[in-house]
Formats: C-alpha cells, sequence, structure tokens
C-alpha cells in the first residue's frame, strides 16, 4: 500500500515476535464475562401443547 519492498519472511519473523505481546495485551484488556449466570424458563408449543 505504501510502495514498500518486504519479504514474507521478514514480515514471517515480526509475527513470530510481536503475536505473543499482542496476545498477552488483549488478554489483559479482555472484560471478564461474569462468573453467574441465569436462565430463565420458557415454554415452547410442540405439537399443540406446551412444554
Amino acid at each position: 500500500m505504501r510502495a514498500i519492498a518486504v519479504d514474507h519472511a521478514t514480515i514471517q519473523c515480526w509475527m513470530f515476535k510481536f503475536a505473543p505481546l499482542i496476545e498477552s495485551e488483549t488478554k489483559k484488556r479482555k472484560n471478564r464475562v461474569g462468573a453467574s449466570w441465569r436462565m430463565d424458563e420458557t415454554y415452547i408449543k410442540v405439537k399443540g401443547i406446551w412444554y
């Protein structure tokens, strides 16, 4: 895109170097979903009968 000639092996080396750093930073910033959850009761109609 910027007309920079880079070999594919160089990009692969960058990936091996920086991928673990990016992964560790994203894990730090990831919000916790929650320790508890609840399921509401629901009813569905099967062959005309509510379950």
